[in-house]
């Protein structure tokens, strides 16, 4: 198996910790580089050479990549923000390396909640009724504000009344849906274009990252038509997650769609849902995953140090050989 190497954005996050240490467990021949907006990243430990870049959105984002790409000779991308990721899908044709990511059409639709909104409802998606907040008079029995771009769980406002404060370029207000929520993971296959396979999982959370998840198959026959619609009428394709609620009468309504590998790689993988070995198969070296055979189970996250004795923040570029201790 030819040698490789792999750029991993956002490693202070757990995404991209999370895609590191499944790219680690797959034993394939891959170096691999690091990316963050801080030279201190937790994930820094874990990759051959680090480099700090500007956030995803801004001007030299592209030029700076450009640069790692022919410093590293990098031969594929995994972008673990939505910015980063619909930036490097709208410049790939500039890129001389393989993005783990869709297409422009879709990076740009599921960027932004309320165009996600306005395509899911064009085609008879569903997805939580959104409205802007100049046209919001009441209609949701319970609402919550949210940024309409990126942000995780930052900027929420739940149950607002007053929103003339808010813009409706940055905001929207989305019915609140109540329920289960629940996270699924869909890998489609950038070789044969088909739907490989699904995991779901109920969850909870703080401070927008999973603490606590079940594996569900109850609802995967609705989510996987919803996904299969999506695919339809978008170019999706490798990862991407489909945030839900579960309501009383048991319909999955959507309410985020994120293109890109998401945050519970890590612990899918351990129930068989494998997306980053997938996609290191099919991009580096075009071969067929696996049949994808998932199995039940619960996960919890817990807190985890990383200690350099003596350490100073110049020296904490990304080196496996480094003297550091994990507890």
């Amino acid at each position: 198996m030819e040698s490789k190497t792999v750029l991993v954005t956002g490693i202070g996050g757990n995404v991209g910790q999370g895609i590191i240490r499944n790219i680690l467990d797959t034993n394939f021949p891959i170096k691999i580089i690091g990316t963050n907006i801080s030279k201190l990243s937790a994930g820094n430990h874990w990759v051959d050479s680090f480099y700090i870049v500007p956030y995803g959105y801004a001007e030299n984002y592209i030029q700076e990549i450009k640069q790692i790409i022919e410093k590293e000779k990098i031969d594929l991308i995994i972008p673990s923000t939505d910015f980063e990721t619909y930036t490097l899908s709208q410049n790939e044709n500039q890129l001389t390396c393989k993005i783990s990511c869709s297409g422009k059409n879709a990076t740009s639709i599921y960027l932004d909640k309320y165009d996600t909104w306005l395509h899911h409802s064009k085609y008879s998606i569903p997805f939580s009724h959104s409205s802007l907040p100049s046209e919001y008079s009441g209609q949701f029995e319970q609402n919550i504000a949210k940024p309409r771009q990126g942000r995780g769980s930052k900027g929420l406002v739940f149950n607002i009344q007053d929103t003339s404060s808010l813009s409706d370029k940055e905001y929207l207000i989305q019915n609140l849906e109540q329920g289960i929520e629940i996270t699924t993971a869909v890998y489609r296959s950038y070789l044969n274009k088909e739907i490989l396979g699904l995991i779901s999982m109920e969850r909870s959370l703080e401070n927008g990252a999973t603490t606590y998840c079940r594996v569900t198959e109850e609802h995967d026959d609705q989510i996987e038509r919803i996904a299969q619609k999506m695919i339809l009428h978008s170019d999706l394709r490798g990862s991407f997650n489909i945030q839900s609620i579960v309501n009383k009468k048991n319909q999955v309504i959507p309410f985020e769609i994120n293109c890109r590998i998401s945050g519970t790689n890590s612990i899918r993988s351990g129930f068989g849902f494998k997306d980053v070995k997938y996609t290191l198969e099919e991009l580096l070296w075009a071969r067929n995953p696996e049949k994808i055979n998932t199995s039940n189970g619960i996960a919890y996250r817990y807190l985890h140090d990383v200690i350099y004795p003596n350490g100073i923040d110049e020296n904490l570029k990304g080196n496996r050989t480094d003297n550091f201790k994990e507890f």
